[in-house]
């Protein structure tokens, strides 16, 4: 049994020592963290969970980005499973609950990088005209609708929000 929470600042530091043990070396050099330097994870969307003994087993973070001059969208990643949990359905309980999150915050869309055979069971499909900092794969580019259509004609560069649209935080936009 895991229970959730949302990420404090105590648990900062235990997540990004599950991060480097979860990822390879050089992690943060990976295109989608220029899109989180400097940016706040967005705020009761980052989550932990714990096992009985109250040990970190899974983490994960959203990130606000914008499309283009357009939309905003939350940027999941990274999701990691402590080794010793991996298996149990941890990663999809963090993924659904971090998602129902963000739609209950009035969030519209999801977007990741990642492998498409995995995500999809979670609703997400491969998004075309989305294009995220080099050298990222664009078949790895995958978003979720959070309402109908929240994806449709969204299109451009992927970039930090703008400080107004950041200090605004309109997930609806």
């Amino acid at each position: 049994m895991f229970r959730l929470s949302c990420e404090t600042a105590d648990d900062w530091w235990e997540v990004e020592a599950l991060y480097d043990l979860c990822f390879a070396p050089g992690r943060e050099a990976l295109s989608s963290y220029r899109l989180r330097d400097g940016v706040p994870p967005v705020p009761g969307l980052s989550l932990v969970a714990r096992d009985g003994e109250g040990i970190l087993a899974g983490a994960i973070r959203y990130w606000p980005v914008q499309i283009g001059g357009g939309p905003l969208a939350v940027l999941l990643g990274p999701v990691a499973v402590h080794p010793t949990h991996q298996g149990e359905g941890l990663g999809g309980l963090l993924i659904h609950d971090g998602n129902s999150a963000a739609a209950a915050q009035r969030w519209q869309r999801v977007l990741l990088v990642g492998d498409l055979e995995y995500y999809r069971r979670f609703g997400f499909s491969r998004l075309r005209g989305v294009i995220m900092p080099p050298p990222t794969n664009p078949d790895r580019v995958l978003g979720l609708p959070l309402v109908a259509g929240a994806w449709d004609g969204v299109t451009g560069p992927v970039h930090q929000p703008r400080a107004a649209a950041q200090r605004a935080a309109i997930p609806g936009s």
